[in-house]
């Protein structure tokens, strides 16, 4: 379980790891002084979420280097299993706050409220439901 753990986290790790570098060169881009303070805000929290997003996806590589040879590869699967978890979860928080922000800039129209429920409402069904749907279809009881 391990080895298929960390190789997930590597996935998400490369998007993620993109999506912060991006997000941190956005505040030094002449555009950036002409947001409105709402926008300003919506980048401020879209960056910190993406720190955390960071934090909780390199976890379980750090986790499995400081606990290796310990002994205790079930409870450092469970912790990284759960690292991965809250990862995933801020992931879904970074992506719709970049998405919101994005196309806050990009358009004022009235739908973009919307377009953004039905993106995150994929990320939800492609992330979490199915996932879960699937688990319990077909695990033996």
């Amino acid at each position: 379980m391990w080895v298929e753990l960390i190789q997930e986290v590597r996935v998400a790790q490369t998007g993620v790891q993109i999506l912060f570098g991006f997000l941190l060169t956005v505040v030094f881009q002449p555009k950036y002084e002409r947001l409105t303070h709402t926008d300003q805000v919506i980048y401020i929290v879209t960056v910190v979420l993406g720190a955390a997003t960071t934090g909780a996806l390199i976890g379980p590589v750090s986790l499995h280097r400081l606990v290796a040879g310990r002994r205790v590869k079930p409870q450092a699967v469970r912790w990284a299993s759960r690292l991965t978890f809250v990862g995933l979860v801020l992931l879904l928080a970074t992506m719709t706050a970049s998405l919101l922000l994005i196309l806050r800039v990009a358009t004022h129209d009235g739908y973009l409220p919307w377009l953004v429920a039905v993106v995150v409402a994929w990320y939800l069904m492609c992330w979490f439901a199915l996932p879960l749907w699937i688990r319990r279809r077909y695990t033996s009881r």
